[in-house]
């Protein structure tokens, strides 16, 4: 199998961290370098628990760059209420690697580059706000024509939100920043909505058989997953279905997709876009179903996945 070129730009909660722990333990997988937004945390703490997973991973070759700390018109959202304050749950870890060992080169400068030295090769998976991969395309409007992909975790098919009425939190955290992605891009664009990553909920039982396999890997995911664990089953005992039925790792299913083409069964194809306006909609993706946009490049919208070949993908990152 042919060795795919990934570039991860994330906002490393607890799912994020799944999502990485995932893609490492592929083995026709290379990860070129993780760029890191503001979103379910600030930017240092983003900073710090990339490079903490990397450490339980035994994988500090990999290059890490700070980007975005804010909104392209300066606004944060943050999701400490699910994912803990710094992000991973809350835990301390008094050997947790420094920021002295994020690269000196900016996010959306290394995101160009690598592009540039690997032109259509290098698929991006961007499983945070879109903030450093809209600026990158200001930087260099030829970027997108660079990628030979583009996965994005974001966004709703139904109008269904999770921080507002109507829009997903990566899409809410930086309107903007998705208007320009999901208008201004060229190359194949895979998106999972929130809808899509409810649907294929996994099981408690499941998430339990994963966290206690007893390896470093599995006890740190363990720690740090315990704080959003709680939070969603308390949602989900009140009957807020919120967080859907069950154990839900937006960021994996993402991460999955872009491993294995077969994991998803189904798309469904349609222009996008965001609306900017909306007094309630601000942030919520269009899916445009009659074509009135009369958009070139139409995103694969995903609907169906092959729920096993996720777990095993799981089950593999924490071995």
């Amino acid at each position: 199998m042919a060795e795919k070129l990934l570039l991860l730009d994330l906002d490393c909660g607890v799912d994020d961290a799944q999502a990485i722990m995932i893609a490492l333990a592929a083995p026709n997988v290379q990860i070129l370098g993780i760029t890191c937004t503001h979103g379910n945390t600030k930017i240092e703490n983003v900073c710090k628990n990339v490079l903490r997973v990397l450490k339980v991973c035994q994988r500090t070759e990999i290059p890490v760059f700070r980007g975005a700390g804010k909104s392209l018109l300066e606004g944060q959202l943050n999701a400490g209420q699910y994912h803990g304050k710094d992000g991973l749950g809350d835990v301390p870890d008094p050997n947790a690697p420094g920021l002295e060992h994020i690269q000196t080169e900016n996010a959306v400068n290394a995101m160009i580059r690598i592009a540039t030295e690997h032109a259509g090769q290098v698929s991006l998976v961007a499983i945070g706000p879109l903030t450093n991969i809209a600026l990158a395309f200001k930087m260099d409007p030829t970027f997108p024509s660079k990628l030979k992909h583009l996965y994005i975790m974001g966004g709703n098919m139904e109008s269904r939100g999770n921080v507002t009425m109507c829009s997903e939190f990566n899409f809410a955290a930086d309107p903007e920043a998705a208007y320009i992605v999901l208008n201004h891009f060229a190359c194949p664009i895979y998106i999972a909505t929130w809808e899509y990553c409810l649907r294929h909920a996994l099981p408690w039982e499941f998430f339990k058989e994963w966290i206690n396999q007893g390896t470093e890997k599995a006890c740190f995911m363990k720690n740090i997953s315990a704080h959003s664990e709680k939070f969603a089953k308390a949602k989900q005992s009140n009957g807020e279905l919120y967080f859907g039925p069950g154990f839900v790792s937006c960021d994996s299913f993402t991460m999955a997709a872009a491993i294995d083409d077969s994991v998803v069964t189904e798309y469904i194809r349609y222009g996008v876009s965001v609306e900017l306006q909306g007094s309630v909609t601000r942030g919520m993706m269009i899916v445009d179903t009659l074509n009135l946009l009369q958009k070139q490049n139409q995103a694969f919208i995903m609907t169906k996945c092959d729920i096993e070949k996720v777990k095993q993908l799981m089950m593999s990152a924490l071995k």
